[in-house]
């Protein structure tokens, strides 16, 4: 893989938390397994902060839709319970 490839696989996002938060399980395994190089290791743990981030970002836009839509002086909270 050239390395123009490797990076912007890299720098990729994951669609969803799900796939962020496995692909950071997977970093953390091949991290904990030391047998990367040292600057294998390196790039994984950057992709790992990354991906920490961007899982941390999505969680707390999810607790702020559902605080939004619990809000009781919300106009249209009752319609978003009803559903």
């Amino acid at each position: 893989m050239k390395k123009e490839d490797k990076q912007a696989e890299s720098e990729a996002q994951p669609a969803d938390f799900e796939s962020a938060l496995g692909e950071l399980e997977e970093i953390v395994e091949s991290l904990e397994s030391g047998e990367l190089s040292l600057a294998d290791s390196l790039e994984r743990f950057k992709r790992g902060v990354t991906l920490s981030k961007q899982c941390h970002r999505l969680i707390d836009d999810a607790r702020q839709s559902v605080e939004t839509l619990s809000d009781p002086d919300r106009e249209d909270s009752a319609t978003a319970q009803d559903a």
